[in-house]
């Protein structure tokens, strides 16, 4: 099975623009717009918040645990699969999952707006703890409400994320894999920093609590989308040997049909390894940012600003990268770019605080970021079976950030302060070595190829479980 799916060079410039403006490439711009506001309410904005409230670096990263929520996805990614929700027979199976997963989502980001980290009781999860007798004062206690409020905005954003990529898997045609992948990532990086441009902006006006409340409209966007497009045509159910649908089907058949494959241990190491120094360095960017002395407006400016637009540049060079070069080499040198890119923050860590030196780190990891969103999600939708897509992409989506968030949870803030700002980046990067080395063995094996599943075939077939 050939995995260079990529179609021809285009012809005119009008060629090259067209496919971006096909309705599912759109839509999936809408769905990544919700898809990555959620991962900021939790990751660098609410580290920012942390930040300013004066708590210790290792209780700051032991936050970013809240992330793991995402990582065992798989566990319950069969329910998006199999169960119907009232209303389904209306709207269908995947629009009636976006709407109930939007407003889970805005609910948990609500309940975190009233989190206060230095005073117990104020959300309506610190309520309830406070009257089954679960809440005491303290920083503690303070803490222990804001990592349950966290942990809910993971565990919702989790699920709304596993149909919004059943969704935009099933929407794009095998061709649109790349711009659609680029598309998504393009809105998954406007719903992120401007989530997190927002709060910023918000918090020193109107408080953290408006910044939040205001954020948790980005969740509607996904749900506009699924409204305008409808129910995927290339959905296929779970079905068992008998050809019915069922729970066993829904809950067993991925992983049967995943592991089935050749090498599929070997590409699944491959997810595991290929994310680990990108992961440590994002999550703790701002910790560095913070020790550099740089302001929030500076961070807003560089981090956010800057950042933006390279991420566009990036995801833009990534689309001809992936139609000029194929699937299997573009993900290769984007593998490269992305462990080169933290060598960047480690000599912005030795520049010291240097607004150009932000400026050109910033800017050189979200261009790679960029590019890796496009060739690496469109590899990973590939590799996925239509009958279990939610399934199937929620266990590949977890397991390629899995080790990267544990280690940034438990260890990263120690590691900052005991080896130092640069040792730390330079580690980051000696830990992304090892994925673009395998993904080169399996290149050289065909493996990448063999590993593709029906969703990165033009001609898929419905078939039991």
């Amino acid at each position: 099975m050939q995995a260079d799916m990529a179609p021809p060079p285009p012809q005119s410039w009008w060629d090259s623009i067209r496919p971006y403006l096909e309705r599912a490439p759109l839509a999936a711009l809408l769905l990544g717009i919700s898809s990555g506001f959620p991962y900021a309410m939790i990751g660098a904005t609410l580290t920012t918040r942390l930040s300013q409230d004066g708590f210790e670096k290792s209780s700051i990263t032991a936050f970013s645990l809240a992330f793991l929520v995402y990582n065992f996805k798989p566990l319950w990614a069969w329910i998006v699969d199999t169960i119907r929700l009232p209303g389904a027979g209306v709207v269908g199976q995947r629009i009636s999952w976006l709407i109930l997963t939007a407003m889970l989502v805005m609910l948990a980001v609500g309940n975190l707006a009233l989190v206060d980290p230095q005073q117990v009781g104020q959300s309506p999860v610190g309520h309830l703890m406070q009257r089954f007798g679960l809440g005491h004062e303290g920083e503690f206690a303070a803490l222990f409400e804001m990592a349950v409020g966290a942990v809910l905005v993971g565990a919702a954003g989790a699920t709304f994320d596993i149909v919004i990529d059943a969704y935009r898997i099933e929407i794009l045609k095998p061709e649109q894999l790349g711009v659609g992948s680029g598309m998504s990532q393009y809105g998954w990086r406007i719903g992120s920093a401007g989530a997190g441009a927002l709060a910023l902006y918000l918090a020193a006006r109107q408080g953290w609590e408006a910044a939040y409340l205001a954020c948790a409209l980005f969740a509607l966007p996904a749900v506009i989308a699924g409204f305008w497009v409808g129910e995927p045509e290339r959905h296929r159910a779970a079905l068992s040997r008998e050809g019915k649908p069922g729970l066993v089907a829904g809950i067993i058949g991925p992983f049967r049909e995943f592991f089935s494959r050749h090498g599929a241990w070997l590409v699944l190491l491959f997810i595991l390894l290929h994310k680990i120094g990108d992961t440590l360095a994002n999550l703790t960017l701002r910790l560095l940012l913070n020790d550099l002395g740089f302001s929030n407006d500076e961070i807003a400016i560089y981090d956010v600003g800057i950042g933006f637009w390279a991420y566009l540049i990036g995801i833009f060079i990534g689309g001809i990268l992936y139609a000029r070069m194929g699937m299997k080499k573009s993900v290769l040198l984007s593998l490269i770019l992305m462990a080169v890119s933290n060598f960047s923050f480690a000599l912005l860590a030795a520049a010291g605080h240097s607004n150009w030196g932000l400026a050109g780190a910033i800017g050189f990891e979200n261009i790679a970021s960029g590019i890796g969103g496009v060739v690496v999600v469109a590899y990973f939708s590939a590799l996925c079976d239509l009958r279990f897509t939610a399934a199937h992409y929620a266990l590949i989506s977890s397991a390629a950030s899995i080790v990267g968030r544990f280690l940034t949870g438990t260890t990263a803030g120690a590691m900052m302060d005991n080896m130092g700002n640069v040792n730390f980046y330079l580690f980051t990067v000696a830990a992304a070595l090892p994925g673009i080395v395998l993904f080169w063995l399996m290149m050289r094996s065909g493996l990448v190829d063999q590993s593709v599943g029906t969703a990165g075939t033009r001609h898929a077939r419905e078939v039991s479980a």
